[in-house]
C-alpha cells in the first residue's frame, strides 16, 4: 500500500514539474513557440481599446513575448507587470521594451502582488491540468477587490500530453464559478483566422 501511495505522489510530482523552467527555456532558445502570433491577440486588443483608466495595475502571467504589454504601453498604460518562468522570454521582451514595464522572472504560483486586471493569453493552456484549480485560487489571491481576469481560453480538446492543453465552457464554469462572477464567457467573434471558432473570450470579476 505504501508503495502505491509513493508511486502516486512521485507520478504527480513528475507530472507537475515536467513543464518547468528548463522546459520553457529550451523552447524559447530553440524558437519552438508555435503559439506566438507575433502581435497582440485581436480580442484582447479590442478589450484594451475600451479601457479608460490608464493607471490600473495590470499583470500578464506566462507572458512570453508580451505583445499585449507592448500594446498597453502604446495606449498609455503605466503600471504593467509581466511574469514568465523563462529567462530567454523575459530577456527578449526587455530588449524591445527596456525598463518601461515591470519584469518578474519566476513561477507564477510564487508571485505576490495585487492587480486590477490580469490578462490571460495562452498561459492557462500551458500549465498541467493538475494545476488548474491552483490557477483559479492564485488569480483570486492576486486580484484586488473588484479586479478582473480577462482574456482567451481554448474551446477545443487540444493535446493531452503536452501544451497547449484544451478545455471547454463546462470545465471553466466548474472551475471559476465559486470565486468569480463570470460576466462574459462566450465564443470570441474577432479571433484571428487560424483560431476562429476555438477561442472563448472571458471577463471574470473577483467575488467579494
Amino acid at each position: 500500500m505504501q508503495k502505491l501511495i509513493y508511486r502516486g505522489i512521485l507520478y504527480t510530482f513528475i507530472n507537475m514539474t515536467k513543464f518547468n523552467e528548463q522546459y520553457w527555456q529550451n523552447r524559447y532558445e530553440k524558437g519552438q513557440i508555435g503559439w506566438d502570433i507575433g502581435f497582440p491577440s485581436t480580442p484582447i486588443k479590442a478589450y484594451i481599446d475600451q479601457l479608460v483608466d490608464k493607471n490600473i495595475a495590470v499583470l500578464i502571467p506566462g507572458s512570453g513575448n508580451a505583445y499585449e504589454a507592448e500594446y498597453l504601453l502604446e495606449k498609455g498604460f503605466n503600471n504593467i507587470t509581466i511574469i514568465d518562468i523563462s529567462r530567454e522570454a523575459i530577456n527578449q521582451v526587455r530588449s524591445r521594451l527596456g525598463e518601461k514595464i515591470n519584469y518578474v522572472l519566476g513561477d507564477f504560483f510564487d508571485h505576490i502582488g495585487k492587480y486590477d486586471l490580469i490578462i490571460e493569453q495562452t498561459f492557462f493552456c500551458a500549465i498541467d491540468h493538475d494545476l488548474r484549480k491552483k490557477y483559479v485560487d492564485k488569480m483570486e489571491q492576486l486580484l484586488s477587490p473588484n479586479g478582473k481576469l480577462v482574456g482567451l481560453l481554448w474551446d477545443a480538446p487540444m493535446n493531452v500530453d503536452k501544451p497547449p492543453f484544451g478545455g471547454s465552457q463546462l470545465e471553466y464554469t466548474t472551475l471559476f464559478s465559486e470565486k468569480f462572477q463570470m460576466e462574459i464567457m462566450e465564443p470570441a467573434h474577432n479571433s484571428i483566422a487560424p483560431r476562429m471558432g476555438t477561442e472563448i473570450f472571458i471577463k471574470f470579476l473577483k467575488k467579494g
